[in-house]
């Protein structure tokens, strides 16, 4: 039997992104966001207020990178969401991260992130329903390292999601099952 619990801001689990954009003076602000998702195969939504810089940043230049989060990385993760780029103005240079300049967007690529989707900015949607940053993603990079056969294997990635009612970050990992195809079985 189900027990009623309180309900939370999101749905278990959810993504730990990285959103990386340059500030006016070209330092890096770096946000976690767990509200994104994609609205097709080349569309990512943010769920971000307009209070954040990382949006200020993303309008006023136009481009942002999303990274993955791994778990060798939860701790700098945990700091780029708990840290506000109105305060701290180069939080990139306190995690002790990295980055190049996109070719392509006006935005910084971490280096030490696995997984990076390079953005064009689309619209910012602030109605009672919109879904806030939507961003076209223009190139998907991944390192080596979390390809398997040319495709990102999860369990080398070590990706984290964000647990909503505990505050936890977990990894994710461990194939259960194949999609398309396990539910024919039941017909």
């Amino acid at each position: 039997m189900k027990k009623q619990i309180q309900t939370t801001e999101a749905i278990f689990p959810m993504p730990v992104l990285l959103i990386s954009t340059f500030n006016e003076d070209g330092s890096v602000d770096v946000m976690n966001a767990a509200w994104g998702t994609m609205l097709d195969r080349d569309l990512i939504a943010l769920n971000l207020s307009e209070t954040h810089k990382t949006v200020e940043n993303i309008k006023a230049r136009g481009g942002f990178v999303v990274h993955i989060a791994d778990a060798r990385h939860v701790a700098e993760a945990d700091y780029f969401g708990v840290v506000s780029g109105h305060k701290v103005p180069d939080k990139l240079q306190h995690s002790g991260m990295t980055y190049v300049r996109s070719e392509i967007v006006d935005a910084p690529v971490i280096n030490e992130l696995p997984i990076a989707l390079e953005c064009g900015f689309v619209e910012y949607q602030n109605d009672p329903t919109g879904l806030g940053v939507i961003g076209k993603v223009l190139r998907t990079s991944a390192e080596e390292s979390v390809l398997k056969d040319g495709k990102v294997d999860i369990d080398s990635l070590e990706a984290i999601a964000f647990d909503p009612y505990t505050h936890g970050y977990y990894k994710v990992g461990g194939r259960v099952g194949e999609a398309f195809r396990d539910g024919l079985k039941i017909r």
